[in-house]
């Protein structure tokens, strides 16, 4: 009988172990998955207490308080809000310029133009600000523009 009764409780903890593996690989990516949002918050806790410290510098010299580059922008790293491949051609057209006319205006090439308004490649942000700047002008005052870029 002691056989059957180490091979019955043998068993029992093989079947445990068994049960308690599944938990376990849940419990551990979970885990995983809270950590990279900690490490995410202590870097983001991070950044703010640096734009803090400048802040306060500042106040303490008597300078005027300016904009961090990561206040500008939250969306460090992305394309600022408001451009879009087809925002671009609805200024183009609205323009009733060709590719080689609206790059001339932004300081591209024609290529850069038709590749951005066909989504293939995204403008670093020195053109998106470009391209979104000239949404603001007409007709006349892009072809001014143009000729004092050329002339």
């Amino acid at each position: 009988m002691p056989n059957l009764a180490s091979t019955l409780k043998s068993e029992i903890a093989r079947l445990a172990r068994k049960e308690l593996k599944s938990e376990i690989q849940l419990l551990r990516k979970t885990v995983a998955s809270h950590r990279g949002e900690i490490a995410a918050l202590k870097r983001e806790l991070k950044a703010t207490q640096d734009a803090t410290k400048q802040l306060a510098k500042q106040v303490n010299k008597g300078k005027p308080i300016e904009e961090s580059p990561a206040a500008q922008s939250p969306r460090r790293g992305r394309r600022p809000a408001g451009f879009t491949a087809d925002g671009l051609l609805a200024i183009r057209k609205r323009l009733d310029f060709t590719q080689a006319q609206m790059a001339a205006l932004l300081g591209v090439s024609a290529l850069s133009v038709y590749k951005w308004e066909s989504g293939q490649t995204t403008p670093r942000a020195a053109q998106q600000t470009k391209i979104l700047s000239s949404r603001n002008i007409g007709k006349r005052e892009a072809l001014r523009q143009i000729a004092s870029q050329v002339g």
